[in-house]
């Protein structure tokens, strides 16, 4: 059996064949983190369920030995734990209550109060374009950048220095990283001093509000790191999700039809998270007819999971009225995306307004020069559009 580095995955030019060479490993196999520590890949569907809601898996970083992920990251010492102790890597009872605190104020009724300024800002952007260009640039990228900033309250004049900040984050170079670690850390620092003496009614004050209240509390690295963690995957997940929707609808021809089943299938098919954060065994668990020791770092890969053919009928078929739709691309247990409502409803406006505009809408370069960015998420280079045939 082929031992898979998962760093591959950042280079490989055919992200599915790499990807359906790892599920032919086994539900469960032995592969390699980016930095050559060993892992455990874990690819079938019911078993990436068993880790993501046993607790005997932790999500904790500091529960385990086996990797330095600020290291492998480039993030220094003064700011990694902004970055690496967020909400996504806590286990009980620390992210029972911050999942609490914060979802006192990321409510759905929030989300769904957005909803006809989404519509807003999507009408906006679809104004005055030209008859050809580039869809990420114009349409996909600035959308959700957009709303996270307004949700949140990132002034609007601040929305290009954050943009950088984050950019950097996953540069090549990590000096960069470091830099632009350091820069959001101190720029989220002061926007929090700034709504605390001046609050409004974004959901950053509401956080300040929930930390202030009497009872259980933020710490004040509990709401940078929160609040950090929501500005950054509150946009990218949303442009990758957008654009790779039409880039399917685009080079595939296909009819959107219900809207709802239309993006539950595209996260399944198409879902920018690829991989989970990781997680550490606690004690031996048997899971796949695999016994994995107790300490070891465990990967799910949520790609092949959203891709057994155990779980999902004809899983590398492309079907837009699939019904019995339990992808995993939110993730799955307590660490459900908390932003999952607000991707839904950006994608859902931002497609079918986007159709309903330019029904002729076309490539304007031919399918097989539209790239793909490497990394760890699944992310297209460009995706260059015509309004009309």
């Amino acid at each position: 059996m082929t031992v898979i580095n998962i760093a591959d995955l950042l280079t490989a030019p055919d992200r599915d064949a790499f990807l359906a060479d790892l599920a032919r490993q086994g539900p469960v196999s032995r592969g390699t983190y980016v930095d050559g520590t060993p892992v455990w890949l874990v690819t079938g569907y019911p078993e990436s369920v068993a880790v993501l809601t046993d607790s005997r898996f932790s999500s904790d970083i500091t529960r385990q030995s086996k990797i330095d992920l600020a290291a492998v990251a480039g993030l220094p010492d003064d700011v990694a734990p902004y970055l690496l102790h967020t909400l996504g890597v806590s286990d009980p009872p620390d992210h029972t209550r911050l999942r609490r605190l914060v979802s006192r104020e990321f409510t759905a009724r929030r989300v769904e109060r957005l909803r006809p300024r989404i519509q807003e800002i999507v009408d906006a952007l679809l104004s005055g374009l030209p008859e050809e260009f580039d869809l990420i640039e114009r349409f996909a990228y600035p959308l959700p950048v957009q709303v996270i900033c307004e949700l949140l309250g990132v002034p609007a004049e601040d929305r290009d220095t954050w943009r950088s900040f984050a950019a950097d984050l996953v540069a090549p170079d990590l000096e960069r990283v470091a830099a632009g670690a350091r820069a959001l850390v101190g720029y989220m620092s002061e926007l929090i001093d700034v709504k605390r003496a001046d609050p409004g009614d974004d959901l950053l004050s509401g956080l300040i509000r929930v930390q202030e209240a009497d009872g259980d509390r933020l710490g004040d690295e509990e709401l940078i790191s929160m609040s950090i963690s929501i500005l950054i995957a509150g946009h990218e997940t949303t442009v990758g999700l957008i654009s790779q929707s039409l880039w399917l609808l685009l080079t595939r021809r296909l009819e959107l039809g219900d809207i709802s089943d239309a993006v539950e299938e595209f996260l399944r098919f198409t879902g920018i998270a690829e991989i989970a954060v990781m997680r550490y065994t606690l004690e031996p668990v048997e899971i796949g007819g695999v016994t994995i020791p107790q300490g070891e770092a465990v990967q799910v890969v949520y790609a092949t999971a959203n891709r057994d053919p155990r779980r999902f009928d004809q899983p590398g078929r492309l079907d837009l009225r699939r019904a019995d739709n339990a992808h995993l691309a939110f993730g799955h247990g307590i660490h459900f995306c908390l932003g999952a409502a607000l991707a839904r409803c950006e994608t859902q406006i931002a497609l079918t307004t986007l159709l309903d505009r330019f029904p002729g809408l076309t490539l304007s370069v031919p399918a097989s020069e539209i790239g793909w960015q490497r990394g760890m998420k699944r992310a297209l280079t460009s995706l260059r559009v015509r309004t009309a045939p």
